[in-house]
């Protein structure tokens, strides 16, 4: 491991074996080295119909390693890069700092357990509104309360939501293998971010490593303020990959 790379973790993560990694290019792809697998994740609505687990779909068996992934939204070949991103009305410039993602980060108290809140990185997944919603979960008390704060937390895909244990003033992370998901959104009806898994490393074009953590989503619909990183501006367009989810038989 690079020296950077240990400087440059975020807590509560480990970093995936150095066979995977994501190199972004220039107005380019993401290449995807190690193989880790690649799957539809469907948003899947508890009883209220608010966001509350998530459902494989279709999985992906690439036709080469490493594998590219569209980064500009066009692609007639999503999840794939076909190209198209040469003749794409978009930019692929990175803009997101090299910072830890705790800095800037608002915080929240509770009896029993905290919440650390980077807004900047919301993917819109909305796993944060079931039950009283996690900002006011955080000072309740109780086992149950417990429960469903962490499970909030731990189910926000781009770790903009973290919680904490106040007891031994750990991150409470869920864990996950190196693997890459596609998230589908059937609620709004929208398609999601590029969800990274399990600490792969992402490295920027320039070859600066951002920040290592257990989960990042990142843009595939070409049109963040805070490119490599999902911001939510899909939800916004109504951004759709078109792509069949078998896992529940949704049809867009």
């Amino acid at each position: 491991m690079k020296d950077q790379d240990i400087k440059n973790m975020d807590t509560g993560s480990i970093q995936a074996p150095e066979t995977f990694y994501i190199k972004i290019t220039a107005n380019g792809p993401y290449v995807v080295y190690g193989a880790p697998p690649l799957d539809q994740e469907i948003i899947v609505p508890n009883e209220d119909g608010n966001s509350w687990v998530y459902q494989k779909g279709t999985h992906f068996t690439p036709d080469a390693q490493p594998y590219h992934l569209c980064r500009c939204g066009t692609s007639k070949n999503k999840p794939f890069c076909d190209g198209s991103h040469v003749n794409a009305d978009w930019s692929g410039k990175e803009t997101a700092p090299f910072i830890n993602i705790l800095e800037n980060s608002e915080w929240y108290e509770g009896p029993d357990k905290r919440l650390s809140d980077n807004e900047k990185y919301c993917a819109y997944a909305r796993f944060c509104d079931p039950y009283g919603r996690i900002w006011n979960i955080v000072a309740e008390t109780g086992e149950e309360a417990r429960n469903v704060f962490f499970h909030e937390a731990g189910h926000c895909p781009a770790g903009r939501l973290i919680g904490w244990d106040k007891e031994s003033g750990k991150a409470v992370e869920p864990h996950f293998e190196p693997s890459i998901g596609l998230i589908q959104d059937p609620q709004i009806k929208v398609s999601g971010p590029i969800w990274v898994k399990g600490g792969i490393r992402i490295e920027s074009a320039d070859g600066k490593s951002y920040e290592i953590r257990n989960r990042v989503t990142l843009c595939r619909c070409g049109q963040s303020h805070n490119k490599p990183f999902c911001d939510g501006t899909h939800a916004s367009l109504h951004w759709k990959d078109d792509l069949p989810m078998e896992g529940n038989g949704e049809k867009w």
